[in-house]
């Protein structure tokens, strides 16, 4: 076996010796029309070209990356310093609904959300159902008045890393309204 694999490498290991000498040098001549014609091999009133090595790029390394530090304490570096650029949340503050039958509220978030993070939406101090990974709910036929939303987004450790507050506000019609106007009946038949 050891001679089966010692006669397949030598042949290779010698043709790339000889395929890499000949690559090192390259040969052009002119022609009397002016077309160019390029050798591997001396040839007949060539000459010598050098031929520039190949350009090449090499990436800078990332700034803040510590490859000498386990990986674990390195993702704790980068969550210490990491912040969302934007936390949004609507309904707008002041926004007004009237006779609303839901309202969405939700959280928009740049850059999107975190693995590891999770969202709290609440509704004047109860959170809303969903939570984690969502970033909306709908608070279903919500009261007359002004109601506060809050979103938390927070990370693996429980540390705020987002906090977004609104207030909006509800108008329900009633009945005994004085600016309500009354629906106009049809007159009523008289007696013959």
């Amino acid at each position: 076996m050891n001679r089966v694999l010692l006669s397949t490498i030598v042949p290779l290991l010698a043709a790339f010796a000889v395929f890499g000498t000949a690559l090192a040098t390259t040969y052009v001549r002119v022609e009397k029309d002016g077309t160019k014609t390029y050798s591997d091999r001396p040839i007949p009133g060539g000459t010598p070209v050098e031929i520039q090595p190949a350009q090449t790029y090499s990436a800078p390394s990332t700034p803040g990356v510590d490859t000498s530090r386990p990986r674990e304490e390195q993702e704790l570096m980068q969550a210490a310093t990491f912040h969302y650029t934007g936390c949004k949340i609507t309904p707008q503050n002041d926004q007004t609904f009237t006779n609303p039958q839901d309202v969405l509220v939700s959280v928009s978030l740049t850059p999107a959300l975190r693995a590891g993070d999770s969202v709290t939406l609440s509704v004047d101090g109860s959170a809303l159902p969903g939570g984690g990974s969502e970033l909306s709910a709908t608070l279903a036929h919500p009261e007359r008045g002004s109601h506060t939303v809050t979103a938390r987004v927070a990370d693996r450790s429980g540390k705020s890393v987002c906090d977004a507050t609104s207030t909006f506000h509800v108008m329900r019609s009633n009945l005994n309204s004085p600016t309500r106007t009354p629906p106009k009946l049809p007159p009523r038949p008289t007696p013959h």
